[in-house]
């Protein structure tokens, strides 16, 4: 009798065991195709909006130089924690003749200043 009782108490728990298996993949399905809906959706209200992000470039881990497009026009940003500045607006051309990042130099081998004086190399005399 004490024999059947536990091969019932060892049935229940492998039953406990196997059911929440399945309900944790459930749940993980779940969470990745509402994830995956969720994304689509925000990828289409973004679409056709006059600001995009072409490029960020960390400088530190609060501050980042970030090129936008607004419309025609490409805005070189400055972005910190609480604060945001216009370091210049670049045409399309002027945007292609720049460096892309990682291939004509190493950052990590530059400082802020010569990076930056590498950019301004690439701008328009005023």
């Amino acid at each position: 009798m004490r024999n059947l009782a536990v091969r019932s108490s060892s049935l229940n728990n492998f039953a406990e065991i196997l059911s929440l298996l399945v309900i944790l993949v459930f749940v993980l399905a779940l969470t990745y195709f509402v994830t995956k809906w969720i994304a689509g959706y925000q990828k289409g209200q973004m679409s056709g909006r006059n600001l995009q992000m072409i490029e960020t470039l960390r400088v530190t881990n609060s501050k980042f130089i970030q090129i936008v497009r607004a419309g025609d026009e490409y805005l070189v940003i400055a972005v910190g924690k609480d604060e945001m500045h216009l370091l210049t607006k670049l045409t399309k051309e002027q945007l292609e003749k720049l460096p892309a990042t990682g291939s004509d130099m190493e950052i990590s081998n530059y400082s802020f200043r010569e990076i930056l004086d590498k950019v301004k190399e690439h701008l328009p005399k005023k």
